[in-house]
């Protein structure tokens, strides 16, 4: 991710990139929410719908039924499609509300911005995405303010501003509240542009600010919500969601023509069914989320250890002592390294990640080793 004047920003990230390694104790996996498995109930909805012949292409009866479902979850009509992955969730959705000439604005260390390859560009035909920064991860409806009066909207030798782009949670673990959103939402109105919402945590920052899913999206003013579902448990699912329905008008057709229309859709509709049903979304970010404050808060009573930014939703950015960081290492541990601007040679900030199969013993296990190496 990417950003920082200090500990008080986000870091410009960048995992560095380290050669294949054999596999190690999963115990001490915090690497990414991407690195666990599918939940047991996902993967038994995939079992039971792979009996029988059904329509392709999301003409059967599942794929009809995500989006009444996710009527249900959000309480109020709404599109909604389904991709495999975030990125193209995020590129898609955008496409659809920013002209070629056009400009998204994001903070700097976005997975837009920063971890996707250009590819929200490509979708958009070119449009142009502007970071700017904001402590934390977040941005503030001032700031965005301040960058879309300048951006000179109208004067035909700019970019015109089209969309603003947030992330739930953000690329630093930290959360929008709902008076964050809607204060941002009033500026999108005043300037006239589309509200976007990066959700691949959605589920981790629902489960922190225990708020309904409706008041943290659309009742606060967002247009267009990616809708993570894979790094909470599911085998690769993401929906696009419209609120604003008008926006959606040439969302298939996008889709089809960037390659992510699933012959076999119904894999990925049972998949988000199972993932809604009863709630277990939230029961599996909450896992996620506790297991992340148990760590942050062992952390924190080590002598020398550092956390970088609030820990609100799933994950910890932690500076180690050097013993530390070598003994956790040197038992298994697997963690990226983040960079810091003017720091990045050193990479002595960490980013850990837990997901919803960490248990409070994989936990434990990692403060073990970290407390020990400090006595040394």
């Amino acid at each position: 991710m990417g950003e920082d004047d200090g500990i008080n920003g986000l870091p410009t990230h960048c995992y560095l990139m380290c050669p294949r390694q054999p596999p190690i104790m999963a115990s001490m996996n915090f690497a990414s929410d991407n690195t666990s498995g599918a939940a047991p109930e996902i993967l038994e909805a995939i079992a039971q719908a792979n009996d029988g012949q059904v329509p392709s292409y999301g003409a059967d009866d599942l794929t009809a039924s995500v989006t009444d479902r996710f009527k249900d979850v959000f309480e109020t009509d709404l599109a909604a499609y389904l991709v495999a992955t975030g990125t193209a969730g995020n590129s898609l959705s955008l496409a659809c509300a920013v002209p070629p000439f056009g400009a998204v604005i994001a903070h700097e260390a976005s997975h837009i911005a920063y971890d996707e390859c250009n590819a929200p560009e490509f979708y958009m035909s070119g449009a142009k995405l502007t970071g700017i920064a904001g402590a934390h991860g977040k941005l503030s409806a001032e700031d965005v303010n301040r960058v879309l009066t300048k951006y000179g909207k109208g004067i035909v030798h700019r970019a015109q501003p089209a969309a603003l782009s947030v992330a739930q949670a953000t690329e630093a673990g930290t959360v929008y509240s709902r008076d964050d959103l809607s204060a941002l939402s009033e500026v999108c109105r005043t300037h006239e542009i589309v509200f976007h919402m990066d959700g691949a945590r959605i589920a981790n920052a629902v489960a922190q600010l225990g708020r309904s899913p409706a008041e943290l999206t659309w009742r606060a003013g967002v247009d267009i919500l990616v809708f993570g579902a894979t790094k909470n448990g599911a085998l690769g699912v993401e929906a696009v969601i419209f609120f604003k329905k008008e926006l959606a008008a040439e969302f298939e057709f996008r889709r089809k023509r960037g390659g992510h229309l699933f012959s076999k859709s119904r894999f990925l509709a049972v998949q988000m069914l199972a993932y809604l049903k009863d709630d277990l979304w939230l029961r599996l970010a909450h896992q996620a989320n506790e297991t992340a404050q148990r760590l942050a808060r062992g952390l924190a009573d080590i002598d020398g250890v550092e956390i970088c930014h609030p820990v609100d939703a799933n994950l910890v950015f932690a500076i180690l002592p050097r013993g530390v960081d070598k003994a956790l290492k040197a038992a298994g541990a697997q963690y990226h390294p983040w960079m810091v601007p003017g720091d990045a040679a050193n990479g002595k900030m960490i980013r850990l990640v837990t997901n919803f199969s960490t248990t409070p013993e994989d936990v434990d296990r990692f403060l073990s080793v970290a407390r020990d190496a400090v006595d040394v």
